[in-house]
């Protein structure tokens, strides 16, 4: 005869089976979960320092003297010099203080034309029904993939013309044209998943689409608005190719530029002084993107109303 063995399962795992109905399964190693986890974290923790090092090297550098920066490229420091950010704020023509404020009242421009602008488009493209409506809004994509060396040559002839180099017209006034493509489809993309009875309540109620569009559709449309928001402020605050186009005069640099002053082909670059700069530039995208990181993802993810 053919000896059968027979393995008995612990009595919690048989005590299951017989409850449940189910064949019995092993309980995981409690030890598996918190050693993974561990894991995981260390690698993204490496990957973000990694990712930071150009940074604290940054700050790290705006701290040290000038002879040292690129003789000990370490980011351990002997000493600081805090008069690296007191000197190079006053070390161009003008106070980098004017460069910021340059840069905030093109930023700020900027934003309040992309938003007013770009937000009525958006709506005119998802709500209205006009002749040729998908043939505009294909070339409004196209115009995505568009590079701005195209376009910058025949931009800077026109706005010659009319007067408008050196002042900051040129990089505003586009902006309340709704030029940002971008910007506009991703409105349209959110406004499209906006249900459609809102607007036929409300146009049951005597409401035309400007009141439709400023009391039911702009109230809704926050986290696109404040995506908008956010990126025109990076991208705008960052842009050096269009500001060093359009404006020539020192008194009319702004960040980028100011900072582009700091390297002299003629004489030596105090690199101590514009890393101090550069981190000082920094502070306000780190501050709008730590504050406004909510919406920024929540703008980008959703696509509709809960």
């Amino acid at each position: 005869m053919t000896k059968i063995e027979y393995t008995e399962a612990p009595a919690s795992l048989a005590t299951e089976a017989i409850i449940t109905g189910r064949p019995a399964r092993r309980r995981r190693d409690p030890f598996r979960k918190p050693v993974t986890s561990i894991v995981r974290h260390a690698l993204l923790i490496a990957m973000a320092v990694l990712m930071l090092y150009p940074i604290i090297w940054m700050v790290v550098s705006s701290l040290r003297p000038n002879d040292v920066i690129f003789r000990e490229p370490g980011i351990v420091l002997d000493s600081f010099e805090f008069s690296n950010y007191t000197d190079g704020w006053n070390a161009l023509a003008n106070p980098f203080g004017l460069y910021i404020w340059n840069s905030a009242v093109i930023v700020l421009g900027s934003i309040v034309g992309n938003l007013v602008s770009c937000s009525m488009a958006a709506y005119a493209f998802a709500r209205l029904e006009f002749t040729g409506k998908r043939v505009f809004f294909g070339l409004m994509l196209l115009s995505i993939m568009l590079p701005i060396h195209v376009i910058i040559v025949p931009q800077y002839v026109l706005f010659s013309q009319i007067g408008w180099v050196n002042t900051f017209l040129p990089l505003i006034v586009p902006k309340l044209l709704a030029t940002d493509a971008f910007f506009v489809f991703l409105m349209v993309q959110f406004i499209r998943g906006v249900p459609r009875e809102l607007d036929e309540a409300a146009r049951i109620d005597g409401a035309g689409h400007p009141r439709i569009f400023l009391q039911i559709i702009l109230p809704l449309m926050v986290p696109a608005l404040a995506t908008t928001a956010i990126f025109t402020f990076i991208w705008t605050w960052n842009d050096f190719f269009a500001q060093l186009i359009y404006l020539t005069r020192p008194e009319l640099y702004t960040v980028p530029l100011g900072l582009r002053s700091f390297e002299d082909a003629q004489s030596a670059t105090n690199y101590a002084q514009m890393f101090a700069m550069s981190v000082v530039s920094l502070i306000p995208i780190f501050l709008v993107f730590l504050f406004g990181q909510k919406f920024l993802i929540k703008g980008i993810a959703t696509t509709g109303i809960k």
